[in-house]
């Protein structure tokens, strides 16, 4: 029995009657938005919270952030009116590679048009107006969600008071492209993935595994899988190590809830993520960001290495760097959520009208 003091939310859907652009200027029509909300929508209409989620994350923020819900919480649904939507391209109810092209009445599989962050956030842009949101008090998310949070400063600055960027960059890094060119190859090479195609029926499950596995090496620091599995020993014969066996169970889990093309997508889409991109010099972008920024940088991330985040603290008008010390790496903030929570709070505690740049240091450990 949950002990929440709020009722976790239905999934509820809007669909566009409008057709909607993509950068790359393909048009997709009947678009879905699959979303999740809490707390009411004041008179002003101007105390919504923006939550977005990362690569394999959905609307259900309440799930996978529940520390950070509740009275005086980050997320207080007495205070805030909170939205987190599922992403464009995703498998999780928002129209992606898994939803039926609306002329053909088939899966878009792998003709799905390749997207990017700002596309995303665009399609956010449009379930926002449905709602009626005049203000956006804060937006905010991690990895993934922490790009789109960076893109809604820049495309609708009028209509964002403060984000919150935890353990990203400003730019995907040839560092993190290559690890997720190596996943993708992974689900490539899987035996029924055959010219691009897949049947529904037998999906790449160990290509999809396989990446899943070396993404969960990135997520974490060797710290955490050394305190965690050193050389302990299973009694499965082709898995002889703990080590061995966890990888290979967190990629069942993912291949028993995630769609192969969508995470090809999205990590395509992950790789276009460049602020300057068609904007100028990225330190001058950077500084175009008037609202208040809360960088979360995690010491132990080994796929967006604090340098990232103290380029983006350094560059943004006015950035509070905060340090996230745990041994877990980048999916420390989603495992060490009580001191993300007390890193969050405090900022929107602090959040008022700038007169200068000043970086502010914050510090909590795990």
């Amino acid at each position: 029995m949950s002990d929440r003091p709020f009722v976790s939310p239905q999934t509820q859907y809007h669909t566009l009657t409008e057709p909607f652009c993509l950068e790359s200027g393909v048009v997709l029509m009947g678009v879905q938005i699959a979303y999740r909300t809490w707390g009411q929508l004041n008179a002003k209409r101007d105390n919504a919270v923006l939550i977005c989620h990362a690569l394999t994350g959905g609307a259900d923020a309440d799930d996978w952030w529940e520390p950070l819900f509740g009275s005086g919480q980050s997320f207080d649904p007495a205070r805030d009116f909170i939205l987190c939507s599922n992403v464009l391209g995703s498998c999780y109810g928002t129209t992606g590679p898994t939803s039926r092209h609306p002329e053909t009445d088939q899966p878009y599989g792998v003709n799905f048009p390749a997207i990017t962050i700002r596309d995303m956030v665009h399609l956010q842009a449009v379930l926002l107006q449905a709602l009626s949101v005049e203000r956006i008090k804060l937006v905010i998310g991690g990895s993934m969600g922490g790009m789109q949070a960076l893109e809604w400063a820049l495309l609708y600055p009028h209509w964002v008071e403060a984000i919150a960027l935890i353990a990203v960059s400003g730019k995907h890094s040839a560092w993190c492209i290559g690890i997720s060119e190596a996943q993708r190859q992974a689900i490539y090479a899987d035996p029924h993935w055959q010219g691009g195609h897949y049947l529904p029926e037998q999906p790449p499950k160990a290509g999809l595994a396989a990446a899943r596995m070396m993404a969960m090496i990135a997520y974490r620091s060797w710290a955490s899988f050394e305190a965690k599995f050193s050389r302990q020993q299973h009694d499965i014969p082709d898995r002889p190590f703990e080590i061995v066996h966890y990888l290979h169970h967190q990629g069942q889990k993912l291949v028993e809830r995630f769609d192969a093309n969508t995470y090809i997508t999205l990590t395509h889409a992950m790789d276009t993520h460049d602020v300057a991109r068609d904007r100028g010099e990225y330190a001058t972008v950077l500084s175009q960001v008037q609202q208040p920024a809360l960088v979360v940088a995690i010491d132990s991330d080994v796929l967006y290495p604090p340098v990232e985040q103290q380029a983006l603290a350094a560059h943004l008008t006015q950035a509070q760097l905060a340090w996230l010390n745990s041994p877990h790496g980048h999916d420390a903030f989603l495992i060490d959520m009580e001191a993300l929570n007390q890193l969050i709070i405090t900022f929107r505690d602090r959040v008022q009208p700038a007169d200068n740049g000043a970086l502010e240091t914050i510090i909590c450990s795990a």
